[in-house]
This record gives C-alpha cells, structure tokens and sequence, in this order.
C-alpha cells in the first residue's frame, strides 16, 4: 500500500510539473539551463527533440519527465518544452492518468512513408528500366506526400539526357503529370482539399493555375487513364504519367515517362500512354496492389524513335 501511495504521489507530482511553465521549473540553475535561456540554436533543439523521440522509442512502458531529463541530461524544463511542441505535431503523446510520454502516431506514419518508399522503388525498378529501354525516354517514380510528389527513383533512357530531377527532389502534385495522376484517382472532396490547402502555385506558364482548368485536366486524365504534363513543370519537357494504387485502391505514387517536348509530341500520347498504364499496373500489382491490369503494348522498334536534343529530362 506505501508503495502505491508514493507512486501515486509521484503521478501528481509529475502532472503539477508538466503544466507549469518552463520558466517556474524547479530545477536549479545549470550550464545547459543558461544555454536554453541564451536561446538554443535550431540545429540544438532538433538534435534535442530527436533524441527524446529515440529515447522514446526504445521503451513501449513509456517515460516520465524526470526520466526522460535523467536519460537525456537535459533539464526538465528544456524537456518539457520540447515535449509540448513535439505533441503539437503528434510526434510525442502524454498519458495524463499515468504522467507517462510515449511515441506518437506521427512517429508512425513518416516512418512508415519510408518502408514504403523504399519497397515500392525496389519493386518498381525493373518495370521502369524496361519501360525506358522500349520507349527510348526516362522513366521516373513518384511518391505522394503532403501535397507533393517526392521524386523516389529513375530509370534513365538511352538518349542520355541528364535529368532535372533526381530522387528525393519534390514539385507539387497539380504541376506535374505524375501528381495529376494521383489527384485524378482521389476523390471530388479530397481534391477541393488540395486546392485549399496547397492552391495553385506557378511552375511555368503552362502550370494549371484555375481550379476550373484543374477538374477539366482531371476528368481527361480518367477518360484517358494517364495524364500528360506538356511543359507545365519545366519548359522544354513533357511528361506522361499513370497512378499506382495501394491494396484498398487508393493511389500513393506514380509513374511517368519524360522526355525532350519536342521527342514527345500529341501524335504520341496515345502510343506513350498505353506504355505508360501499363507500368503503372505492373507495379502496383508487384505492390499488392488492387488495380486492372492491362496488356502490355507492342514494343516500339528503337530506331522509329526520333533524337532531338533537348532539355533534361524530368517530371
């Protein structure tokens, strides 16, 4: 029962301490508790939080204030406010019946967005390389996250362009074919939230920059199955691109074959697009993905395929 008691004593103790502001912290003054008080660099607090986000990780009980100075040798003041904002952004969440910090569901979903990323390049690789050496042109896969497409990986193709793109670069989703395949396979609401939330930003002067133009591109790209970005991202490119969906049928990312504009002209779409569907198939389907998949495409003898050169090549 004593023992109940002074846990139970320790439980209010660590409440009363965590809604006090960090300037009514008890703890004495100390070398890093000037430092915090100077102001700490950004780069500090980074390292700092991310180091109780580790701390945090490594025990599913979960941690008390104290603990988690002791382990850190941080103040509790400093731990706290890093805490706060940390659970501002559901990086960290407070059980206030036990006064104990544990991971948050943030935590969770970026890292998850990581295993995916990796997996789904590692599956769709072979599939893009044999894409760009039957179409002649780069081939690139994307991943949609926060508004945007994060360049994941590329295949490029044997006109040797560089490209303007490389993995882990981000353009936003209605910029971009590969994006306006993913927003063309969402829902009417989940759109009207992109244009609230992102709006319609300029890349070049042919980026969509009317809403009005945005569900027109889109209800084409459902009719064709594939959308085409024709120097909307950068001037000199055109790209055509096709959405990979999850198991629940839900797209996350996109593939998309970019070339020179003057290489990829409109008598081609169709041709390109075909190619373009059905790698987009192929891959979510090595994904467990649920999708239809199509034939694939006759393939296109290389030297029918005209050189220019160009720009780089991207999307």
């Amino acid at each position: 029962m004593a023992g109940t008691t002074t846990r139970t004593r320790e439980a209010r103790k660590e409440a009363a301490t965590r809604a006090v502001a960090p300037a009514a912290s008890a703890d004495p003054p100390s070398r890093e508790g000037r430092e915090c008080r100077d102001g700490d660099s950004t780069v500090q607090s980074l390292t700092r939080a991310l180091q109780l986000i580790e701390l945090l990780s490594d025990d599913d009980e979960g941690y008390r204030l104290v603990d988690l100075a002791a382990r850190s040798g941080l103040s509790t003041s400093t731990v706290h406010r890093l805490l706060t904002t940390l659970e501002q952004r559901q990086f960290v969440q407070f059980d206030r019946e036990r006064s104990l910090w544990y991971v948050g569901v943030r935590c969770f979903s970026v890292g998850a967005a990581f295993a995916r990323r990796r997996r789904i390049s590692e599956l769709a690789l072979p599939v893009m390389q044999r894409l760009s050496a039957l179409s002649g042109e780069t081939v690139n896969l994307g991943v949609a996250s926060d508004g945007q497409i994060v360049f994941a990986c590329q295949a490029e193709g044997p006109h040797g362009s560089r490209a303007l793109a490389r993995p882990g670069q981000r353009a936003p989703l209605h910029g971009t074919a590969m994006g306006q395949a993913v927003l063309a396979a969402k829902s009417e609401p989940d759109v009207l939230q992109y244009l609230r939330t992102f709006g319609l930003p300029r890349l070049t002067n042919n980026t969509i920059a009317r809403p009005s133009r945005l569900h027109e591109t889109l209800a084409e790209v459902r009719r064709r199955g594939y959308a085409v970005d024709d120097e909307q991202n950068a001037v000199g490119l055109c790209c055509i691109a096709a959405a990979i969906c999850d198991e629940h049928g839900r797209p996350f990312a996109a593939v998309s074959l970019a070339g020179s504009s003057q290489r990829i002209v409109r008598a081609r779409f169709d041709e390109l697009g075909a190619w373009v569907r059905w790698a987009a198939t192929e891959i979510s389907a090595a994904y467990g993905g649920r999708c239809t998949r199509v034939p694939c495409p006759m393939p296109v003898p290389a030297a029918s395929l005209p050189f220019h050169a160009g720009a780089p090549e991207s999307c």
